[in-house]
């Protein structure tokens, strides 16, 4: 036996490279450097207070047992009155499944539908988990380009390529982690249309940034513009990125009865159901008001548009402007191949970050882990005065260069 009998399918994966800058950020800030974290997907806002009494109602309660394996009747009716309020979406509560988070809703369709050899296409830049989660139940992630000069967006004819007859899962995500690039009720429509030609796909929706848009832009998901696609489809979401609740652990979906009932079986060999609190909690916040939405997306738009006016001005740099979520994506191809204020010669955008890092004490996350090199994204989810110090760094880091 080796010193390290790791599975094959774990030697497949990647470690998650935004966790890891995170982690880096916070041992730098452990050993006294002045660091700014860019890195992490995570709302600066706390989570709602009536959201959070809740929580605290449903602990005094005594509603601190085993609930269902993949959720309480309850959560599952919010989530299915959530769909028909916001999406014009008719799914039954034995439709819906919940999961301790996100991640548990994609790899639980996974690990209930693909098989070795099965391909899934995944458009780039993607979200650093999507690839390793297909790796790890010895799928085949296909790379579909959709560059900055697609507006960071999937095109029809890019699609119809990237099908082939062993395709099983298609993933759309939008607004988009990395980039923040959202799909039209037009755009989803065109896409839907190459995929009514291909009957034995499946299509995976990642909708966690559905709340997070700007500009007037009016969120849409697949299935509401493409109505056909209805019985191969599963949407996601979840409480972690609008509501500000990314520890209480809550994602769901909903789609065809036999995919529910298959995850729900993984499920029960696996995590077994999400936190009993959690679950209440977030029952509260699909129900509860939104009032708050309106002003904390003002905040991101605020923080969005001063930190793209430094990546604009930043010699080296250009990114287009997101339609949601709190990221930015900017293209460094401009400094490739030259040399930073400390004598780094930038090769890639691993040393562009580095150097970053270094120098200015800026964490952000290479374009290599989201399958798009050479770029980086940065958060903006984090206070004003941070980003304002953080934006002046990176501009300042730009203009020393060689």
């Amino acid at each position: 036996m080796t010193s390290n009998p790791v599975s094959d399918a774990l030697s497949r994966v990647k470690p998650s490279a935004t966790i890891a800058v995170s982690q880096k950020a916070r041992e730098l800030k452990a050993a006294g450097r002045d660091v700014i974290g860019l890195g992490a997907g995570e709302p600066d806002f706390d989570t709602p207070d009536h959201i959070k009494e809740a929580a605290i109602e449903a602990i005094r309660a005594g509603k601190t047992k085993y609930t269902n394996v993949d959720g309480i009747p309850e959560l599952k009716e919010a989530i299915a009155a959530k769909f028909k309020r916001d999406n014009s979406l008719d799914y039954a509560p034995e439709q819906v499944s919940v999961s301790p988070g996100g991640k548990p809703v994609i790899y639980n369709a996974f690990v209930a539908t693909l098989n070795p050899g099965d391909e899934v296409v995944i458009p780039t830049p993607y979200w650093v988990s999507y690839p390793e989660m297909a790796r790890l139940v010895g799928a085949e992630p296909v790379f579909a380009p959709a560059g900055v000069e697609d507006g960071f967006k999937l095109k029809p004819e890019t699609l119809d390529a990237a099908i082939t007859a062993k395709t099983k899962w298609v993933i759309l995500n939008s607004p988009s982690n990395p980039t923040g690039a959202a799909y039209s009720h037009e755009e989803l429509a065109a896409l839907g249309a190459v995929l009514d030609r291909h009957p034995h796909v499946m299509v995976l929706t990642d909708d966690m940034y559905e709340h997070i848009v700007y500009d007037g832009f009016q969120f849409a998901t697949l299935v509401e513009a493409a109505p056909g696609l209805y019985d191969r489809t599963l949407t996601m979401n979840g409480v972690s990125k609008a509501y500000a609740m990314t520890g209480w652990r809550i994602g769901y979906a909903a789609g065809p009865l036999w995919l529910i009932k298959a995850m729900a079986k993984v499920m029960s060999q696996t995590t077994s159901n999400p936190c009993s609190i959690s679950q209440w909690a977030s029952v509260a916040a699909l129900n509860g008001s939104h009032a708050f939405l309106n002003e904390r997306n003002a905040a991101f738009k605020r923080r969005r548009d001063a930190m793209l006016e430094k990546i604009t001005a930043a010699p080296g740099l250009t990114a287009p402007t997101p339609e949601g979520a709190f990221y930015i994506f900017a293209d460094c191809a401009g400094l490739i191949g030259k040399t930073s204020a400390s004598g780094v010669t930038l090769n890639t955008d691993l040393d562009v970050c580095a150097a970053l890092l270094e120098e200015e004490g800026v964490a952000v996350v290479p374009g290599t882990a989201f399958g798009a090199a050479p770029g980086f994204r940065l958060s903006y989810a984090t206070d004003d005065a941070a980003l304002e110090d953080a934006g002046q760094r990176i501009l300042r880091f730009c203009k020393a260069i060689g």
